[in-house]
C-alpha cells in the first residue's frame, strides 16, 4: 500500500526556516513524481514545487528562490527546504505521488503537516 508521511512542520519567525521530510512506502520511488503543495482553510490548494524522477524540477512563483525540493529515492524521501519564510507561507503541507508526471491532481497524498509562519 502506497503510503506518503510528512514531517517538520511548525512555528517558525518571518525569515526564518524549516525543512519538510516526507517518508514514503509502498511503491517503487524512482518511477514517481514528487510534490509539495500548500493549503489554508478557505482557499484553494497551491502546488509548491514538483520533482520528477528525471531530476526536472518546477517551483511557484511564490517560493521561487526560497525553497528548495529534492528527493533521496535510496532512502525514500522527499524534501523541502524553505528559506526566508513569510507570513503568507502559512499552511498545510501535503507531499504527494504521482506515477511518472507533475500533475495538478496527484495520485497519491499523505496527510499534511503544519506550518505557521508568525511573529
Amino acid at each position: 500500500q502506497l503510503q506518503l508521511v510528512e514531517s517538520g512542520g511548525g512555528l517558525v519567525q518571518p525569515g526564518g526556516s524549516l525543512r519538510l521530510s516526507c517518508a514514503a512506502s509502498g511503491f517503487t520511488m524512482e518511477n514517481y513524481a514528487l510534490a509539495w503543495f500548500r493549503q489554508d482553510p478557505g482557499k484553494a490548494r497551491e502546488g509548491i514545487s514538483c520533482i520528477r524522477s528525471n531530476g526536472e524540477i518546477k517551483y511557484a512563483d511564490s517560493v521561487k528562490g526560497r525553497f528548495t525540493i529534492s528527493r533521496d529515492n535510496a532512502n525514500k524521501r522527499v524534501y523541502l527546504q524553505m528559506n526566508s519564510l513569510k507570513l503568507e507561507d502559512t499552511g498545510v503541507y501535503y507531499c504527494a505521488a504521482n506515477i511518472y508526471y507533475c500533475s495538478s491532481h496527484m495520485d497519491y497524498w499523505g496527510r499534511g503537516t503544519q506550518v505557521t509562519v508568525s511573529s
